[in-house]
């Protein structure tokens, strides 16, 4: 009996698990798209909100050499983020929320300025980030830019972000933002000069790498353009 078929009754993989899941340990079994890459077995080693695998496989070495090597992924699925800008009074608008990871981490209060973002939850990109401005920031955005899209943490996070930006005015604001309470979230809507916010980045203020790369990128249009 393989290890993958003992498995198969456990939470996730042969039988439903908190979310109604099952077959989480076959991500990841039929890639066959570098030949370099073999992969020997997947486990499911936590199955909570998101999914955490390790995954067993052989890779080809560039000396021609085989290494069997084992890695964890975490999957939580794709994201998306976005920049609001305002080109005549050059403000952004930002959010404000405490991030435990980021605390545990030496953050000195967790309390990360951020621009707005979230998972897709099975929406297209564009979907589901209308969704998260309406909710954080109680903006609804007209047109849309797709700037990028990005693994954030390619090491360990399987999640890709959608990185957009978009032009908003005072007059936009339809709600109260703050997100879902029923989420457990309690964000703060900020807005910033852009000066201000490069600075907030420059001295450690703003630590978020999204925040930083759209920040830094509607820069640089604005001084290429």
């Amino acid at each position: 009996m393989t290890h993958h078929t003992q498995l198969r009754a456990t939470p996730g993989v042969g039988i439903p698990d908190g979310r109604g899941r099952t077959g989480l340990d076959t991500v990841g079994r039929d890639l066959t798209r570098n030949p370099d890459v073999r992969i020997r077995d997947v486990e499911v080693t936590s199955d909570g909100w998101h999914v955490l695998r390790r995954t067993t496989f052989d890779y080809r070495r560039r000396d021609g050499a085989w290494s069997t090597l084992q890695r964890e992924t975490y999957d939580r699925g794709d994201g998306a983020t976005i920049l609001l800008y305002d080109e005549r009074r050059g403000t952004v608008l930002l959010t404000r929320q405490f991030r435990f990871p980021a605390y545990v981490n030496e953050h000195p209060d967790g309390m990360l300025i951020e621009t707005a973002a979230g998972l897709l939850d099975g929406d297209d990109a564009e979907t589901a980030i209308r969704r998260e401005v309406a909710e954080e920031l109680g903006v609804e955005v007209g047109a849309v830019t797709p700037v990028f899209a990005a693994y954030m943490s390619p090491g360990s996070v399987t999640e890709r972000v959608h990185f957009y930006a978009a032009p908003y005015s005072r007059a936009d604001r339809t709600g109260a933002g703050g997100g879902l309470s029923e989420e457990g979230e309690d964000i703060e809507v900020v807005e910033l000069s852009l000066l201000d916010a490069l600075d907030m980045v420059a001295d450690g203020r703003i630590v978020d790498g999204k925040t930083i790369m759209l920040l830094q990128w509607w820069a640089l249009q604005r001084v290429t353009t």
